[in-house]
């Protein structure tokens, strides 16, 4: 069943929503299955591979480091805005040693959800993590700033 259906609440799902969308027919009935069952077979290779957390005790400080420099950008995003001083924005590339799949999505939420950073890119060959930087200062700071406060203990929770 799984392979003739490999996502059952989403197609469902899906057609639910279809027929929602469109006049409730015996038409758009049969289209909508049709549609749904494509669809939940088309995102079957796109399913992710399971997360495994090696080591708990660094998730509670890496949440604590997260909310205190998204609290601290914000300020400093803020002084920007009121002092009317123009940033040296730019982008920086830092060097990544992790190539764990949910280690890089959570740096990436983290990095884009932080005031005046965002995530602009991975080069997963040579391990280049490119960000953008609202007030860039020293490039050198970000690349020690994500090795040091967010990679490190993301290589502690993922191995």
């Amino acid at each position: 069943m799984k392979q003739i259906l490999p996502h059952p609440l989403a197609a469902a799902g899906l057609l639910l929503m279809w027929l929602m969308l469109t006049s409730f027919s015996l038409g758009q009935l049969v289209l909508g299955t049709g549609v749904a069952l494509v669809a939940a077979r088309a995102v079957a290779p796109l399913e992710p591979q399971a997360i495994r957390i090696r080591n708990w005790r660094p998730l509670p400080m890496l949440f604590v480091v997260i909310v205190y420099d998204i609290l601290w950008s914000n300020l400093q995003v803020g002084r920007q805005v009121f002092r009317r001083a123009a940033p040296r924005s730019g982008l920086v590339e830092v060097a990544l040693d992790t190539r764990n799949r949910a280690a890089l999505a959570i740096l990436a939420v983290v990095i884009t959800a932080t005031p005046g950073t965002a995530w602009m890119g991975w080069d997963p060959r040579r391990g280049i993590l490119l960000m953008h930087v609202l007030d860039i200062g020293e490039g050198e700071t970000w690349e020690h700033t994500i090795q040091n406060r967010y990679e490190r203990r993301l290589l502690e929770i993922f191995g």
